[in-house]
């Protein structure tokens, strides 16, 4: 492993930093916390140096992803890498493996992590290396996590998530989108106990969003359900996600985004029930996505109290209590309601 010359164990690199996500990830991280060093990495240095005068002491830095040292200076180094965009070659993993960075990867596939999981094994006390490619950074899964535990067996997890086709995001969340669902032809889910392969009699499923409007969802790649199926012993757990327009926007207002989860099984009485829990934000999966990154970073470096991460492979859930990120949500605009 490299020695550090530059940079601290609680600094930032942000790749992708100058982009809708990135950029709105760096002023949450500015807010939690004033001193932290933030990099706002991208390939247009320009871009990037708008941004970083918007958050605040934080610093421009031009990133080549095709280079095995990202095209840094030689010897530097950060506490945390976050990835905003895809990354084809692995270059920031290995990068944040030299030099013993906690890296953070948001846009990758359940499908296609099988490159991040190999480069870990191989290299499995180098860096703590967080799959955080759930939707909106465990912004359903954290919470869907907290509420299960007023069951005393969880049954069924249904969630269903509402992307309004006005907030699918700049280039980089885009060509994710369209990656993802072409490239997946079929989605996997937990059916009855087993892992399924969705045909076309599951892959749809219509679900009441927010304001009562039934929408259709379709089965999407992510991660949150082989988190919460590895949390719980839940026997069915799927994610729908519908593409259009959210209940803000019905009612002639800005796009908003929603989260929907609903839950079944046995109680802690002994009696058959079922929930409903709804997540609303009135700017949009932007916000909350970065409260996800801010709280899995102040966790990876242990900027919130306790020591940093250790070298692992880690998801959101192994990481942040989910009763955390509900109270982060929260702060940074998120209604919660429970029926």
């Amino acid at each position: 492993m490299t020695t550090r010359t530059q940079g601290t164990r609680q600094s930032v690199l942000i790749v992708g930093g100058s982009g809708v996500v990135g950029s709105r990830t760096a002023r949450t991280l500015r807010a939690l916390y004033p001193d932290l060093p933030i990099a706002i990495g991208g390939r247009d240095l320009a871009k990037a140096a708008a941004v970083a005068e918007q958050v605040g002491r934080a610093r421009p830095v031009r990133v080549d992803l095709e280079r095995a040292d990202l095209g840094l200076p030689a010897g530097e180094a950060y506490g945390a890498v976050l990835m905003f965009v895809k990354d084809a070659r692995m270059s920031a993993l290995r990068f944040a493996q030299e030099t013993g960075a906690a890296y953070v990867d948001i846009s990758t596939a359940a499908f296609e992590i099988a490159p991040e999981v190999a480069l870990h094994a191989a290299r499995p006390r180098s860096a703590p290396v967080l799959l955080a490619c759930h939707w909106l950074v465990g912004a359903a899964t954290l919470p869907a996590l907290h509420f299960a535990r007023g069951y005393a067996r969880l049954e069924s997890v249904a969630i269903g998530a509402v992307l309004d086709e006005q907030d699918v995001g700049g280039p980089a969340a885009y060509a994710d989108f369209e990656r993802q669902i072409g490239a997946g032809q079929k989605a996997l889910f937990l059916k009855d106990g087993a892992w399924t392969w969705a045909g076309a009699e599951d892959g749809a499923r219509s679900f009441v969003t927010v304001d009562g409007t039934e929408v259709k969802g379709q089965l999407y790649p992510v991660l949150d359900l082989m988190s919460i199926a590895a949390a719980t012993d839940a026997r069915s757990v799927r994610f729908d996600l519908a593409l259009g327009e959210t209940a803000s926007r019905r009612r002639g207002e800005p796009f908003s985004t929603e989260i929907v989860i609903e839950l079944e099984g046995v109680k802690k009485d002994g009696a058959r029930g079922r929930s409903r829990h709804e997540l609303v934000h009135p700017e949009g999966q932007a916000p909350v996505t970065a409260v996800g990154v801010a709280v899995a970073v102040e966790r990876l470096l242990g900027l919130a109290g306790g020591a940093p991460a250790a070298p692992g492979l880690y998801h959101p859930e192994t990481l942040v209590d989910p009763e955390r990120m509900l109270d982060r949500l929260a702060a940074f605009g998120t209604t919660i309601r429970s029926a």
